[in-house]
């Protein structure tokens, strides 16, 4: 992100947008710019320049003169996004298993290693930025830069979404666990098995995530 952007947008960015993904804040629901300022104890700049970034993600729409509505992606919408990200990573761990240098292997191993702590605490929320750092070393690895930027903008789309599937259930130590393969291929260089292990890493969650959409609603219900 731009680093001339005020730090309380950023923020505001990521409340929000977690807020979405948690089904709090309903598709097609109006944002309230005076309530959320008041809610977050901010001033409504960086409020709208948060807005404005949940925009260019699609998860708000603006629209001139009425305010700004939530847009949440229907689950078929999101299945699709799912199957196009678990392509484009796996084929960046196809890459990578032929490509990896053992500089990154290393790194990839302690970022590896950071998930487990993090997975030790049950602490989803860190648990999500390793596991991201994760994923961009492999993106690095493929060796190819256009793949890694267009890998990056889908982690971006589906942030909130994978980051919220991993505090359901025990998808965090399955998550771990699968991990685990994807760097035991990535070392041994083994392509068939680092592009098969990867791609069912990330079409799960979007099931996953479906299951914990599901059990937010039932519980908002009783």
């Amino acid at each position: 992100m731009a680093q001339n952007r005020p730090p309380a947008s950023d923020a505001l960015y990521e409340r929000i947008e977690t807020l979405i993904a948690e089904g709090v804040f309903k598709d097609g629901e109006r944002l309230d710019e005076v309530r959320l300022a008041g809610d977050f104890g901010v001033s409504r700049t960086p409020l709208r320049e948060a807005l404005r970034l949940l925009s260019s993600t699609g998860l708000v729409e603006l629209i001139p003169n009425r305010g700004a509505f939530v847009r949440q992606p229907s689950f078929t919408r999101l299945v699709e996004m799912f199957e196009v990200m678990a392509e484009v990573e796996a084929w960046c761990a196809r890459l990578a298993a032929g490509r990896i240098t053992k500089a990154q292997v290393l790194l990839l191993r302690q970022t590896a290693s950071a998930c487990e702590a993090a997975l030790q605490v049950q602490d989803y929320h860190r648990y999500y930025a390793e596991n991201a750092a994760f994923h961009n070393m492999i993106y690095e690895a493929s060796g190819n830069g256009f793949l890694a930027e267009e890998a990056r903008n889908l982690q971006r789309r589906l942030k909130p979404f994978r980051r919220a599937q991993l505090s359901f259930g025990d998808r965090l130590s399955q998550s771990m666990s699968e991990h685990r393969e994807i760097l035991t291929a990535l070392e041994a260089g083994n392509v068939s098995c680092a592009e098969t292990v990867m791609r069912e890493h990330i079409r799960v969650q979007s099931s996953t995530y479906e299951e914990y959409r599901l059990s937010m609603t039932e519980r908002s219900a009783s």
